[in-house]
């Protein structure tokens, strides 16, 4: 029973960051909002018309229609809602599946934590979105998912509806196992080069291809009625690399040095698929030319280097280089505190490169929507589109911004107001469940001590001859 109280206490503590359950009226009316639409410029004074989950109407003359919840953002700013390509937030458990140098048969989406405070902490930053990525201990890592941060719903309502699953690669470091080594007596994982990762990626998609050919001429002969065939072994470790190969799956490959990037786009085009996104790729300026060419996808930091000899030629410039180029540029948070200012990460972008306003705040909206395929529904401020929004009661890339409100799907899933107003009851909750706990755990080593008290009222053993006559007398 003492047991119960520390979880009634952990979920009161999540309940605390979470005051209220997301609003679900059919249709909400934003209102005198300046409104950066992204992909149409900024409205001032505008309005955004939100019906059943959809944005319906945006513009200076919208009219909230009757039974409509009106939100009144005067003076404040509105921005499509961020979306982080890079988390790890929401996951029950360890990120790594480290043991093999290939772990494509394990799946992100099998242990979502719907109860991860980080999941109410990111929609305090504006985050609605966000790639949930395997770890980077693997040449080829685990399968991904790309959520919404619908808090306080259950696992299997965060994926991102029809969003294409994703696989982790990893090269450089990392995967070849420089940070760290075996315990003791262990012998060492295979691969530990740059050279290594490289066979290790070439030897599934080999293994892969192979495995495709056999589906596929099971696939035509069953088809054409050949009786008494036997399909082939399944391989749940080279089934999502079939996927990867027949456009099914994007992979997201975390990278650092220019060497291993262009490593990885001839493994591509020697099998025939596409890299989605390059992950980090922190040397991605010296070859903007070429990844622009690939048309893959670049995610990295604002400014984060320094913090491994990889990273050592990081530079704050090179996403405004990268977009400079030709590159679709987003910035990512690998990090669930990161990502509750994603919008000043952006904003680095204008000091670092002189990017625009809008170019910076693509790179939290509208460009991780298409590196991660979900541009027909969120990235920007359009009709048709979810309503996925955030509101700043000042403009977004100033670092005195504040989030308001945040989004998704039309419902209310963060309100500074309500948790503000929340925080003195739910501080006066807990403190009364930790009392309680004093009193439980007092209470269980007041029994506990009982025992001890028996023991010590029991006659005492007998003098060593009589043990002695008892010891013979039993046979010993």
């Amino acid at each position: 029973m003492r047991h119960l109280v520390p979880i009634a206490i952990f979920f009161t503590a999540l309940l605390a960051q979470a005051p209220t359950q997301a609003q679900t009226p059919n249709v909400i009316l934003i209102r005198n909002a300046t409104v950066l639409t992204v992909t149409h410029g900024t409205i001032e004074h505008g309005s955004i018309l939100i019906r059943d989950g959809k944005i319906a109407a945006v513009g200076t003359d919208v009219k909230a229609p009757d039974g409509a919840t009106v939100i009144d953002a005067a003076g404040q700013f509105v921005i499509p809602g961020i979306i982080d390509c890079h988390s790890h937030i929401a996951i029950d458990g360890n990120v790594n599946e480290g043991g093999p140098a290939v772990s494509s048969m394990v799946n992100i989406a099998d242990v979502l934590n719907p109860a991860d405070i980080n999941i109410y902490r990111d929609l305090a930053g504006g985050v609605t979105t966000a790639n949930i990525l395997h770890g980077s201990a693997n040449p080829i890592g685990g399968q991904t998912v790309v959520i919404k941060l619908r808090w306080g719903k259950q696992a299997s309502q965060l994926p991102f509806e029809g969003a294409l699953p994703g696989i982790k690669f990893a090269l450089g470091e990392n995967p070849k196992h420089s940070n760290f080594g075996p315990p003791a007596g262990t012998p060492a994982r295979y691969p530990a080069t740059r050279l290594g990762v490289e066979e290790v990626i070439r030897q599934a998609f080999t293994e892969a291809r192979e495995y495709k050919k056999q589906w596929d001429d099971y696939n035509r002969r069953k088809a054409t009625g050949e009786p008494n065939l036997l399909p082939p072994r399944r391989d749940l470790r080279l089934e999502p690399l079939v996927e990867v190969l027949e456009g099914k799956r994007f992979v997201h490959a975390h990278c650092y040095r220019a060497d291993e990037i262009l490593m990885l786009a001839r493994v591509a085009k020697e099998f025939g698929f596409k890299v989605r996104t390059f992950q980090h790729v922190l040397e991605g300026y010296k070859i903007a030319d070429e990844i622009a060419v690939t048309g893959v996808g670049g995610s990295t930091f604002s400014d984060w280097w320094a913090y491994k000899m990889e990273a050592y030629d990081a530079i704050p410039y090179n996403a405004a280089l990268m977009h400079e180029r030709g590159v679709l540029v987003s910035i990512n948070s690998d990090s669930a505190e990161e990502a509750r200012h994603l919008n000043q990460e952006a904003a680095k972008s204008m000091k670092y490169g002189d990017l625009s306003a809008n170019d910076a705040l693509k790179l939290i909206t509208l460009n991780p929507a298409i590196q991660l395929g979900i541009d027909n529904r969120a990235g920007s401020i359009d009709v048709g589109k979810d309503a996925d929004l955030v509101i700043y009661n000042h403009d977004p890339l100033s670092v005195y911004a504040v989030v308001q409100k945040t989004l998704i799907d039309g419902q209310v899933y963060f309100d500074r107001e309500r948790d503000l107003a929340s925080r003195p009851s739910l501080e006066k909750e807990k403190q009364a469940l930790l009392e309680k706990e004093k009193k439980a755990a007092a209470e269980e080593k007041k029994h506990d001590e009982k025992p001890e008290k028996k023991q010590d009222q029991k006659k005492k053993p007998p003098k060593p001859a009589e043990s002695s006559q008892v010891v013979s007398g039993g046979g010993r």
